[in-house]
């Protein structure tokens, strides 16, 4: 376990990277006495740093589902604690709020977000870079400029987003613009389809993730996909029964959207990071959805990237040893950046 003075020591290095200033206003936003250990040491490096930095911790939200709800916040009709955020020149968040309408209320006023949720070890050992930014804006020029991705594998994926109609994301760790989200512990750059413009077959294989369930898939799953919404899952074994199971289990079409996609740059993140880890069930999983050269494919929600789809079903599965091109231009092959300026 980290000690106070290392979680001061990182949380100061992070401020200093989202550029906080003297005479700036932080809030951290606590759920409960989740990550309290890590709101005190945030708040002892924001004084030090001369920052207005104090902490709104609102109730833990009763479980009434084992399911993940996307999007669903533990401030949604709290108008002081929103209030509150958007007056804020920086919230450290601790809750998550990410997918929720609350978030981009908040955001919207110039207050930006970094969102910190992974333990400790895994914080420190994917600890933000400025290399890992310029890797990675470049990335998002090139995608931002795209109008046309195409995904292929060995395995048997060949899926086309047609690109355009959102703005990209790109996730470095840290934020020093008005107005931005970011995620500490991340690496990856993404966009959505155009809504209903995205066709194809994507066939995850052994060894790919389906990040909330915390496991590597063990057998092939087959999703169809037509105009932008799975319209079929099939495979031999299990892992295409509980994938049915979970996204039939919302009772909600708009489930079976196609979300975000996109590819990670985070050299610091093994693939096999579930195997090696201890702590993989207190984790959001940003090693795995940011992991070197993987092709991050998503399904429900994509209120994120501006659109109205507000599902409670989001299904991140990164996928390993797969080709992604723009416009023809090839950026993964086999899961290996080829593109010079993007790699490691």
């Amino acid at each position: 376990m980290a000690s106070q003075f290392e979680m001061v020591k990182l949380f100061t290095q992070q401020l200093e990277l989202c550029g906080v200033k003297p005479h700036e206003t932080l809030i951290v936003l606590v759920e409960g006495d989740i990550r309290q250990d890590y709101a005190e040491a945030i708040l002892i490096a924001a004084r030090e740093m001369g920052l207005t930095p104090f902490q709104i911790t609102v109730p833990l939200r009763e479980q009434r589902s084992i399911k993940s709800m996307t999007g669903r916040t533990g401030i949604a009709g709290n108008l002081p604690v929103i209030e509150a955020l958007k007056k804020a020149d920086i919230v450290i968040d601790l809750m998550g709020m990410l997918f929720s309408h609350e978030q981009n209320e908040i955001m919207a006023t110039g207050t930006r977000v970094c969102f910190i949720r992974e333990p400790f070890e895994v914080l420190a050992r994917n600890m933000p870079t400025r290399d890992l930014r310029r890797r990675l804006e470049f990335a998002d020029a090139m995608l931002s400029k795209a109008s046309t991705m195409r995904i292929w594998s060995d395995a048997g994926t060949d899926v086309t987003y047609q690109l355009g109609d959102y703005p990209t994301m790109m996730q470095y760790g840290y934020t020093d613009t008005p107005g931005r989200w970011d995620h500490m512990g991340t690496g990856q750059v993404l966009t959505n389809g155009n809504d209903g413009r995205v066709d194809g077959t994507v066939v995850l294989q052994a060894g790919d993730v389906v990040n909330g369930f915390r496991r590597y898939l063990e057998s092939e799953v087959k999703l169809t996909i037509k105009d932008g919404f799975i319209t079929a899952i099939d495979g031999p074994g299990m892992d295409a029964a509980l994938i049915r199971k979970y996204i039939e289990s919302y009772n909600d079409p708009r489930a079976y959207a196609i979300s975000h996609i996109g590819w990670g740059l985070l050299d610091s993140a093994p693939w096999y990071h579930n195997i090696i880890t201890r702590t993989k069930d207190a984790e959001i999983g940003t090693s795995m959805l940011s992991y070197y050269g993987n092709i991050l494919f998503s399904t429900g929600p994509n209120t994120e990237l501006g659109g109205k789809n507000d599902t409670a079903c989001h299904m991140d599965m990164p996928m390993r040893d797969c080709s992604l091109s723009l416009d023809g231009v090839q950026v993964v092959d086999k899961g290996k950046i080829v593109i010079p300026e993007m790699m490691a």
